[in-house]
């Protein structure tokens, strides 16, 4: 789903205008990023919980050359749903 699609389904089910629904998704994405970058996980009841992990450095291959190389470890966002959402998607 694009944005755009997303934010005229905010817009229809909460009966905002485009400008407010593409607002409040910006703000949300602001917040969620917020916290995150700040070591805070963001739960949303019924829906999941996201959350920065840290992914260790790890042993990868050029797909070029085959060649052997290192990945560095990072700090990545993970994503758990939430029971409500699996049972709705029926995960």
């Amino acid at each position: 789903m694009s944005k755009n699609a997303l934010v005229e389904k905010i817009a229809d089910q909460a009966q905002l205008s485009k400008i407010d629904a593409d607002r409040a998704l910006k703000a949300f994405v602001t917040i969620v990023s917020d916290s995150l970058k700040n070591g805070v996980d963001v739960p949303l009841a019924g829906f999941g919980t996201f959350t920065i992990v840290d992914r260790a450095e790890r042993e990868g291959r050029n797909p070029m050359t085959g060649e052997a190389i290192t990945i560095a470890a990072k700090k990545v966002v993970k994503f758990k749903p939430g029971k409500a959402l699996k049972m709705d998607i029926g995960a």
